[in-house]
């Protein structure tokens, strides 16, 4: 059964189709394109339209434009339309109506892509389940995964993010979710809001894209709690809270390990347990609020607990794996924890945490003692206050825990400047610098956590650790 024929795509956007064509899929890049898909020329920091023939080689069943482009035949597959973007809206709107599944969206600070691939795995045990692809949470990856949702999906997981203000109410009207979800608030994005507070009220609007008689799902320990409460009374939407100071979805407990995470709380349903196989906190809290979602969609919660084992954090966000460094012995290894796709200060202190829980290895490479090392990278978009917020990490409860604290980047230098000198390691300007000296600071028998904004470009340090190795591997160590 095709996705779209070009009758359909024509009539869900108006635009006039060339030829009569059926479409699989729908792509916005011709790296990824599969044979089948609906190409879509979009105007980013390239035209997309400079791609349509390649495209359309590629095996594309058309294209979606707005001007017959150079290089392919007069009678190539192709929808035209007036502009690209609002015409894909226009696809994905209609994806959305044409369909009957239960659709939550996802909203956060902190925490939505991890959040939304809890959701994607244990309502895959459940029914048809559709989700967005990597991070596609923005003005064209909503409609884009709306677009690319198929008829009999009957559980549909959207991620909603934004940079400044009013960016989540239209995603969220698009989406027309049954349930919408708030992992937590923090300071992301601060520089385009006056405070917290603002923040909270952009996150917020995701509740107005709600259906009539829509759930919202609310960390109950925030500061702004209050304010995503209020909210979602304003939306006419029914409440369900997750978190210590829930009286729905309590965390009871949460105790991390090197590669785990055991989570208590009581339910309505009543008291649970379950493992998430990774540690940190945060990861419990967005498990027992996928919980809370699962049940606000009608879904079965005994069901999606122990579904929750099978999660692994995306790659960049927490993942660890054991590196094989370059001796010629199995054993010469260190466990990296890659978190080097996003900062804050509260995704800092979450990680900080999981390194602090980590154990390292003894009498196992040059230096007898295995360390906690942490290499930080700048947090960006912070605002006025982001000098304040990178020295402020040296009074994080988890800080004494790590033996080594290397930073990077000019932010990161307030950090280093207030270390103790016995916990003070390199600072370098940029990553790359870094990299060229990250194998003179490690040892087999270390953990080392690598966080920082993606823009900090930390994560070219893990990619040099990698390479010149033997590889990496997912860590399973259960000491």
């Amino acid at each position: 059964m095709s996705l779209w024929t070009a009758a359909d795509a024509a009539a869900a956007t108006g635009g006039r189709m060339q030829g009569d064509w059926q479409a699989n899929g729908v792509s916005i890049d011709t790296r990824n394109l599969q044979p089948g898909d609906l190409f879509v020329a979009l105007k980013a920091e390239r035209d997309g339209h400079d791609f349509v023939a390649q495209a359309l080689e590629a095996g594309a069943a058309a294209a979606l434009v707005d001007h017959i482009p150079g290089g392919i035949a007069p009678d190539a597959p192709l929808l035209i339309v007036p502009d690209v973007l609002q015409a894909l809206e226009a696809l994905g709107r209609a994806g959305r109506a044409r369909t009957v599944a239960r659709v939550i969206a996802v909203t956060g600070s902190v925490g939505k892509t991890s959040t939304k691939e809890m959701l994607k795995g244990v309502l895959s045990g459940q029914g048809r389940t559709h989700a967005a692809e990597a991070s596609y949470n923005n003005h064209w990856g909503v409609p884009l995964t709306l677009a690319r949702m198929p008829v009999d999906t009957e559980f549909a997981v959207i991620e909603i993010g934004m940079n400044h203000p009013g960016e989540i109410a239209p995603l969220a009207r698009m989406a027309r979710p049954h349930v919408a979800m708030i992992t937590t608030i923090a300071a992301a994005h601060l520089e385009a809001f006056e405070d917290l507070d603002g923040i909270a009220r952009e996150k917020a609007a995701i509740f107005l894209g709600l259906e009539p008689g829509g759930m919202a799902i609310i960390n109950a320990d925030l500061p702004t709690t209050p304010i995503l409460i209020a909210a979602a009374k304003t939306a006419s939407a029914e409440i369900l809270t997750f978190g210590e100071a829930s009286d729905a979805y309590r965390l009871t407990g949460a105790t991390l390990s090197d590669d785990r995470t055991i989570v208590s709380a009581d339910l309505p349903e009543g008291p649970v347990i379950f493992k998430i196989n990774s540690a940190g906190r945060h990861f419990a809290m967005n498990g027992l609020g996928v919980l809370a979602a699962v049940h606000a969609l009608g879904g079965d919660t005994g069901l999606a607990a122990p579904d929750l084992a099978r999660w692994q954090p995306p790659a960049g966000r927490g993942t660890r794996e054991v590196l094989e460094l370059d001796s010629g012995d199995a054993e010469w290894t260190l466990d990296l924890i890659d978190d080097a796709f996003n900062a804050n200060p509260a995704s800092m202190a979450a990680a900080l945490e999981v390194l602090a829980a980590a154990t390292p290895r003894d009498n196992i490479g040059r230096i007898t003692k295995g360390r906690r090392i942490a290499i930080l990278g700048d947090m960006l978009e912070l605002g006025a206050g982001e000098t304040d917020m990178h020295r402020a990490l040296a009074d994080l409860p988890h800080m004494s825990a790590l033996t080594t604290v290397h930073c990077v980047g000019p932010r990161m230098r307030a950090l280093w400047d207030v270390l103790p000198r016995a916990q003070r390691g390199l600072w370098c300007e940029d990553a790359g610098e870094l990299a060229l000296k990250v194998h003179s600071v490690i040892d087999a028998g270390d953990v080392l956590l690598i966080k920082g904004s993606k823009g900090s470009k930390v994560s070219v340090i893990a990619n040099a650790l990698r390479k010149s190795g033997r590889g990496g591997r997912p860590s399973t160590r259960d000491d």
